[in-house]
């Protein structure tokens, strides 16, 4: 069945997927509607409204490409940054290329390098693992971002990179190395962050429901949340799917994961100093452990891709916080469009240059618009409340939606707007009067809440 449905992929862009219905054009958050980004400053938990628009600005595509003008700015508040950080996320403009008939690399791997390593479908770049320092500036331990800049991570796990060339007064690129869910997701939450500045993400992990298409590597594959089809080859049960890494059982940092051993100039510092995980050489792949390849992904049928195709999945772990090597592993597994590439030294954050005739996308807004609709499901926490009520649906709405909150007899008591590729919304309750209440959202049903004391 691997080997048949292998062959599917190599035949499928020349077939299903036929534009402008292909899930790398049809899937993209654009603003059709002019919002723009939020971010909060330390010290105030009033988001202040930015000037850049959000999420995507234009898709155009070709026989062969789809191109991608977006800002960088999602549509969820962003910010505080509280490890010191001075950026501010700005609009960087960017103009990316997803290949359309991705292929995979019958050659040596494309190595997944530092910067924007694919891009989310609300145009927030995804980087890799890595923070781009090494134990002592050796070379050898190379730092784990998401252990090394948690405390600096917003409530939906980004923040920006320093500001470079002429748009560097308008800040740097924010961007996220991890699962694009907020903090407070997780059962056990590895940042207090949300507690004050709360923000919500690109999605809210569902164990009963297919992972949402989150975005794309450079390598035109599509990058999926973090629960898919138990059996790759049918859809079906889902279930969390497992990365093939795992940390080494080592008592030391003495040693490569191929068992190269290190002079003492090269070790690494004591667990009791740096817990295991925290470098990219604590990890060692182990075939056949998980779900998922050497690359994060493997070969799978989607609800965007019913005839197959190979797939990255941004991995959870059983708590609901990301776990290694988070979105795409240290290699692509296809032939990569290295145009999208950071231009270091450029004021221009890629070298892609549309040079083709294209057609300007103009069909339904985002999140596989073209592929079979799943219900949405809404929550309202925490309940009983007495100060701010949190609606939050499972996937970022492509198009605004009016959630209602209303009282025992049907009466409308307040509204809010769930804004175009936001998860969330807000009511203050402190004003209305204790007793039972009911959140009703067009196309998602209603929730019971109770106001308290």
């Amino acid at each position: 069945m691997t080997r048949l449905l292998l062959l599917v992929l190599l035949i499928l862009p020349l077939t299903a997927l036929a534009q402008p219905t292909h899930p790398a054009v049809s899937s993209w958050l654009r603003n059709t509607t002019g919002v723009r980004g939020r971010h909060y400053v330390q010290g105030n938990a009033t988001p202040i409204q930015d000037t850049a628009h959000a999420n995507v600005q234009r898709v155009r595509y070709s026989a062969t490409s789809a191109y991608v003008d977006c800002s960088g700015i999602p549509a969820y508040v962003i910010g505080p940054y509280l490890d010191g950080n001075p950026s501010q996320a700005g609009n960087r403009r960017y103009l990316f290329k997803i290949p359309l008939a991705p292929a995979p690399n019958a050659g040596a791997p494309t190595p997944v390098g530092l910067g924007q390593t694919g891009v989310l479908v609300n145009g927030v770049p995804v980087f890799n693992y890595a923070d781009a320092r090494s134990y002592n500036n050796l070379g050898v331990w190379h730092q784990n971002a998401v252990v090394f800049e948690n405390a600096g991570f917003d409530c939906a796990k980004g923040h920006p990179t320093p500001g470079r060339g002429p748009g560097a007064a308008a800040g740097g690129s924010y961007h996220h190395h991890q699962n694009p869910s907020a903090f407070n997701i997780a059962t056990v939450p590895l940042s207090t962050v949300c507690d004050i500045y709360l923000a919500d993400g690109l999605y809210v992990p569902d164990s009963a429901q297919h992972g949402p298409l989150i975005g794309f590597a450079f390598d035109g594959y599509p990058i999926y949340g973090g629960y898919g089809y138990a059996n790759p080859q049918q859809p079906g049960a889902v279930r969390r799917l497992v990365p093939g890494f795992r940390k080494r059982a080592i008592a030391a940092r003495t040693s490569l994961p191929n068992g190269t051993g290190l002079p003492a100039a090269q070790h690494g510092p004591t667990l009791a100093a740096q817990p295991l995980g925290s470098y990219f050489e604590d990890y060692e792949y182990v075939p056949g452990l998980g779900d998922l390849d050497e690359h994060n992904g493997r070969l799978c049928v989607t609800p965007e891709y019913p005839q197959g195709t190979y797939a990255y999945f941004a991995t959870l772990d059983a708590t609901g916080n990301s776990v290694f090597p988070y979105v795409i592993g240290t290699t692509y597994y296809g032939v990569v469009e290295t145009s999208n590439f950071p231009t270091m030294g450029s004021p221009n954050p890629t070298s892609v240059v549309v040079n083709e005739p294209t057609t300007t996308y103009t069909g339904p807004v985002g999140l596989a618009a073209d592929a079979p609709a799943a219900p949405v499901r809404l929550t309202a926490f925490p309940s009983p409340t007495h100060q701010v009520l949190v609606v939050q649906v499972a996937t970022a709405a492509p198009t605004a939606r009016t959630v209602g909150l209303l009282d025992a007899t049907g009466r409308a008591v307040a509204h809010d707007t769930l804004r175009p590729g936001a998860t969330m919304c807000y009511f203050d309750t402190q004003t209305l009067r204790p007793g039972p209440y009911v959140v009703r959202m067009a196309g998602a049903g209603t929730v019971r809440v109770v106001v308290g004391e």
